[in-house]
């Protein structure tokens, strides 16, 4: 199965455009339990990372990846890596539920802290992340990838940085994904460890709700999740939707799903519409549909001035990934504030909590 076919393991990369000199910036990873380690390892490597060790229980897991990335060390326990002076910032894409508690041990440590989304499945473990950030002064940052880690999404926000729309009234987004339930791991389909749909896939939606339309805090007014085609899967939620206002009034509607065809030639079809005062933005993020080995990165733009589309694949990169690393460096937050990230996070574990089962 293609990269592009598989959302578990789509891991993109761009061109390099390193912030800092060779060696400046070391990190390592622990946790390989989602394929998505490997989408943040080529994002801080791109950006002039250096990639030292690895370490995760699976000793499989870390022949796979020590294949990807050749010449990273195999530490023989997470405590190796913990206790390496010289590396400064851990990723990890652990199982949803155990994301958090890596995270407390890694920024006791004294280290930054990247993880998969999402970074969290409780409103504790939100409450005990706020805590050692605040006791440690450590970043406990997060990869919502289908903003971060796609051009036209990046592209969007700086549209919308321009003033290309005005000011955003509401974003509508779609995230649905391929199941490939064969070739998913046991605790994908136990709720308490994948947190639930909304938790889980819907973080990215929150999260660039929160991003687009600069809200700062925002309100669940319904969710709901079904489960419809997998009985065989009776943790799983197939169908997940819901509804947020903003303080400053935007509002936003998503849903996400596992029901991506077999014949689609990308694993989601991920979508979203942004309205301003002034105009509207909608992008194809990952493909064209009836377009066969189309180009993902499309984003159209009406306003006052144009109608215009874009193909920004190749052309926009992946600024997150430097500014994250001299956010370390530096103890900034350019890249994204601990507050965002966290409000994303609780945002998601609230629309899940809320969520009414249809089915």
């Amino acid at each position: 199965m293609t990269e592009k076919s598989d959302g578990m393991n789509y891991a993109p990369k761009g061109k390099p455009a390193p912030v800092v000199e060779k060696g400046e910036f070391i990190f390592a990873a622990i946790g390989l339990d989602h394929g998505h380690i490997y989408g943040q390892c080529n994002g801080l490597i791109e950006a002039g990372g250096v990639l030292k060790s690895v370490f995760d229980p699976d000793s499989k897991k870390m022949d796979k990846f020590c294949e990807t990335y050749p010449g990273v060390k195999r530490a023989s326990s997470e405590d190796e890596i913990l206790g390496d002076k010289e590396v400064l910032l851990v990723t990890g894409a652990a199982v949803t539920s155990q994301r958090c508690a890596l995270g407390l041990r890694v920024m006791s440590a004294g280290k930054d802290y990247f993880t998969d989304k999402a970074p969290l499945t409780t409103l504790e473990q939100l409450d005990a992340a706020k805590a050692k950030v605040k006791e440690t002064g450590k970043k406990y940052m997060v990869y919502y990838s289908e903003r971060i880690h796609v051009e036209s999404a990046v592209f969007a926000g700086q549209l919308i940085e321009q003033g290309a729309i005005g000011k955003v009234v509401q974003v509508l987004g779609l995230g649905p994904h391929r199941l490939n339930a064969p070739s998913r791991p046991g605790w994908f389909f136990e709720k308490e460890k994948y947190g639930g749909i909304l938790c889980d896939i819907g973080s990215h939606q929150i999260e660039q709700f929160l991003f687009y339309s600069g809200e700062k805090e925002a309100t669940v007014v319904r969710s709901q999740v079904a489960n419809y085609n997998n009985p065989q899967y009776p943790e799983l939620e197939d169908f997940g939707d819901a509804m947020l206002v903003g303080k400053n009034g935007a509002t936003h509607y998503f849903r996400v799903d596992w029901f991506t065809p077999d014949g689609l030639q990308s694993w989601g079809d991920g979508r979203s519409f942004i309205l301003g005062t002034e105009g509207y933005i909608e992008q194809r993020k990952y493909m064209q549909l009836g377009e066969k080995q189309s180009r993902g990165g499309n984003v159209y733009l009406a306003n006052g001035r144009e109608e215009t589309f874009y193909n920004v694949e190749g052309k926009v990169g992946y600024p997150y990934f430097g500014q994250l690393i001299l956010d370390c460096l530096n103890r900034t937050e350019n890249a994204m504030t601990q507050e965002h990230a966290f409000k994303a996070a609780e945002l998601c574990v609230r629309a899940q909590m809320q969520a009414v089962k249809i089915k």
